[in-house]
Parts: structure tokens; C-alpha cells; sequence
């Protein structure tokens, strides 16, 4: 249902905050052609999309924000799953909360002890099968996660991202079945809150920047 609430554009914004559209914002840089599909099955539009992200960024930002998961719970709700993880020598807090478009998958918030947030990503949902991965030619866009390409192609490298929900691996993998079993190739793989958004050949592959 949508609101009075009132922003510049055409469209009102909703009454529940269609946190699904932050993620999207910042997908739109690498995938806009799948963000307008996705846009369209949800029944928004790119100026809904730019508010939405606008008010998630207004409220890190505020002088009196709250914790993450706070601001999370706010507009996610309760979680799906709550369960301790150990990382290391610590335990964490993993909460985890269904996505629309991603029936699959689950945005994955994980906490230190004291509330701190460690990361927080786009994981497959348990008992959800994943795709399967043997060549570059399977990574197709927003098919898998890090975690899964990590896995599949290790030992992976992480690289440095051009912003905080960006991630990069470089790895070697065969480019199609006719050479699963033979040479191995240099790639690059680029995720943004954990989902894979593409793939380029070569180690030395310069990031995308990030928009407004």
C-alpha cells in the first residue's frame, strides 16, 4: 500500500520500507538491465529506488541513529533465524531475513559480542539448492554468492572492493566445459551485498566506481 509520504517524483512512497531497493540501488551500477526487470516485477519505480536508498543512507548517517541491527529490525522486522556462530576463536550472532526476488537467498546480518556488525550479505537460504559451478561460463549475474564461488573455485583471493558493500575474488577456473579439464584461467569476480554481479578475465582488473 502506498503513503502520503511525499518525496520529489511521481510515485508515493510505500508505508513499509522496501529495504529489497537498497540493495538493488547499488546493483544498478554493475546490472542496470536486471534491476529495470526487477523494478518492474515488484512495482516500483527508479525514483522509489533512489528515495529508498537516499533514507537508508539518512539514517547511518543520523546524528541519532540506532545500532545496525536495530536500523535493520526497523525495516526488516523480526528475523527469519537467529542462531549463535562460531568464527575463529569468537561467536557471533548470524540473523537472517527473506528477500523478495531471492526466494533463495536470505540477507544475512552477523554480529560481534557488544552488537558490532561484521558483515552483512545476501547468503543461500538453507535447504536451497545453488547453482551449479564448474567454469566461468556458470557464473552468471546475480546466480550465486561469495561464498559459493569461493568454494567452488578455490583457493580464491579476495580483493579489495570499491565500497563497503562491495566484494571482489580472483581465482582460476576453466571458461567453458570443453575446457573444464584443461587450462585454467585467470578471473575476477565482482559481488555487491554478496551477489555475484559479473565476471572478468584477467587478475589485474580494475573495480567498478561506485554512483551516487
Amino acid at each position: 500500500m502506498a503513503s502520503a509520504s511525499s518525496f520529489p517524483g511521481s510515485e508515493p512512497f510505500p508505508d513499509s520500507f522496501p529495504f529489497v531497493l537498497v540493495l538493488l540501488r547499488r546493483m544498478a551500477d554493475f546490472q542496470p538491465g536486471l534491476v529495470e526487470d526487477a523494478l518492474r516485477e515488484l512495482g516500483f519505480g527508479r525514483a522509489v529506488m533512489r528515495e529508498a536508498n537516499r533514507r537508508w543512507q539518512a539514517m547511518q548517517r543520523s546524528p541519532r541513529r540506532r545500532s545496525a541491527v536495530a536500523r535493520y529490525r526497523s525495516v526488516l522486522g523480526p528475523p527469519e533465524t537467529s542462531a549463535k556462530r562460531r568464527i575463529g576463536d569468537l561467536t557471533c550472532d548470524a540473523l537472517s531475513w527473506p528477500v523478495p526476488l531471492w526466494p533463495g537467498l536470505r540477507f544475512e546480518v552477523l554480529t560481534a559480542p557488544g552488537g558490532a556488525v561484521w558483515n552483512e550479505w545476501l547468503v543461500r537460504a538453507p535447504g536451497a539448492a545453488g547453482p551449479a559451478l564448474r567454469t566461468a561460463a556458470d557464473l552468471l549475474p546475480w546466480s550465486c554468492t561469495v561464498d559459493e564461488v569461493a568454494r567452488a573455485f578455490a583457493p580464491a583471493r579476495p580483493r579489495e572492493g570499491s565500497a563497503p558493500t562491495r566484494w571482489r575474488l580472483a581465482f582460476d577456473a576453466p571458461g567453458t566445459e570443453e575446457t573444464e579439464k584443461g587450462e585454467l584461467r585467470p578471473y575476477v569476480a565482482e559481488f555487491t551485498w554478496g551477489l555475484l554481479q559479473r565476471v572478468e578475465q584477467g587478475e589485474n582488473v580494475r573495480p567498478a566506481s561506485p554512483t551516487g
